[in-house]
């Protein structure tokens, strides 16, 4: 019989302690919603270029990133997984998504004076695969 009243009691402990949390976290949840916070959502997502830009506007974004935004912009070289397809689209949307991946929890943005925009889909194609980092 003693042992009976133990868990009885046992269960009443625990039940009060899982009461106690749903009480915390509803109480959690109010705070957020009430300083406008959302859940945080954080999807898959890659840096590439805006396709309505011109060619000599993805150039110049293209330049900094490869040049003092420190992209990554060896794969986009000749001979290396990202060359092909040959185009200043192609090799700009490489070089956003290796800036903007490297430098984004610091604060970095994918726009390049407008010629970049995120996506969720993956624009990694045959051997050329674009970084992505949580």
């Amino acid at each position: 019989m003693k042992l009976a009243s133990v868990v009885k009691e046992m269960v009443t402990v625990i039940m009060k302690l899982l009461c106690l949390l749903l009480i915390l976290s509803a109480i959690n949840a109010s705070t957020s919603a009430a300083k406008g916070q959302e859940p945080e959502y954080n999807p898959k997502q890659w840096c590439v270029v805006d396709d309505q830009q011109t060619d000599d506007v993805l150039q110049k974004a293209l330049d900094w990133a490869c040049g003092p935004g420190h992209a990554d912009c060896m794969p986009i070289q000749p001979k290396m997984p990202c060359y092909l397809p040959n185009s200043v689209k192609d090799h700009a949307s490489f070089a956003f998504n290796s800036y903007w991946q490297k430098y984004k929890k610091q604060g970095a943005t994918c726009d390049f004076h407008a010629a970049a925009l995120l996506t969720e889909t993956d624009p990694s194609h045959g051997s050329c695969k674009f970084e992505f980092n949580p």
